[in-house]
């Protein structure tokens, strides 16, 4: 009887199969703002300890990792992204916090090699060639931090850009057990020039944790060794 009973309420109070798929669709972007939410904050917490705006407090390293991004905006408009991370890759090694640099860049097709440009930019500042070596294969952070280390073999390197890009990169070298890289900081843009460019890190901040926490992602490529400051400059 009792049975009879609970069954015959149950009837009465099941919810309707639209109520149930507008619940689901309500419940997604939640879910998908806290997942946003907890990776920004995981990527920040790299920079704990690791990110230096102060040219004296920093560290020396042997090696600077410049990350690479393009030197122009479409339309030809300067991308003061890359202008200032030069100026910051010029301070260090100017100022003796690095002896070499390792200039890490998408060269995908042949008419688009930011490692190159970067290098010959940095030439123009007087740093001498012959300290400057070429990733070319940097098509993603990634890439950029993993060879680093295992193509060119360098474990406790500084890695120069903006702030909100240290982060991400020092998150990705922190859990490949490259604890002893530390960051840069190069000038950033205001919020009105890197409002977009803000809004796309959040979504490679979240690919980059399911990256490493669940893909266990690698470079695209990886290739012989180039030990930097041993084998000639690429």
């Amino acid at each position: 009887m009792h049975v009879i009973l609970a069954g015959a309420m149950m009837e009465r109070i099941r919810v309707p199969t639209r109520w149930r798929r507008l619940g689901v669709l309500a419940v997604l972007p939640l879910a998908a703002l806290l997942l946003v939410l907890s990776c920004d904050a995981w990527i920040e917490s790299a920079c704990a300890g690791a990110c230096y705006d102060d040219l004296e407090a920093l560290p020396v390293r042997s090696v600077g990792l410049l990350l690479g991004t393009s030197k122009y905006l479409p339309g030809g408009r300067r991308n003061l992204y890359y202008q200032y991370r030069i100026d910051a890759a010029e301070r260090l090694y100017k100022a003796g916090k690095v002896q070499y640099l390792l200039v890490s860049g998408d060269n995908r097709h042949i008419s688009y090699d930011e490692a190159t440009t970067l290098r010959k930019d940095l030439i123009a500042r007087g740093i001498p060639p012959e300290r400057i070596y070429r990733d070319y294969a940097g098509f993603r952070t990634l890439d950029s931090v993993i060879r680093a280390s295992e193509v060119f073999g360098q474990r406790d390197f500084i890695v120069i850009s903006q702030r909100f890009h240290n982060a991400r990169a020092l998150y990705i070298a922190h859990r490949n057990g490259l604890d002893e890289v530390i960051a840069f900081d190069a000038r950033d843009v205001d919020l009105y020039y890197g409002f977009k460019t803000r809004l796309r890190e959040l979504l490679a901040r979240v690919a980059a944790v399911l990256d490493v926490e669940l893909l266990g992602a690698a470079p695209k490529f990886l290739g012989p060794r180039i030990e930097i400051g041993v084998a000639p400059p690429t």
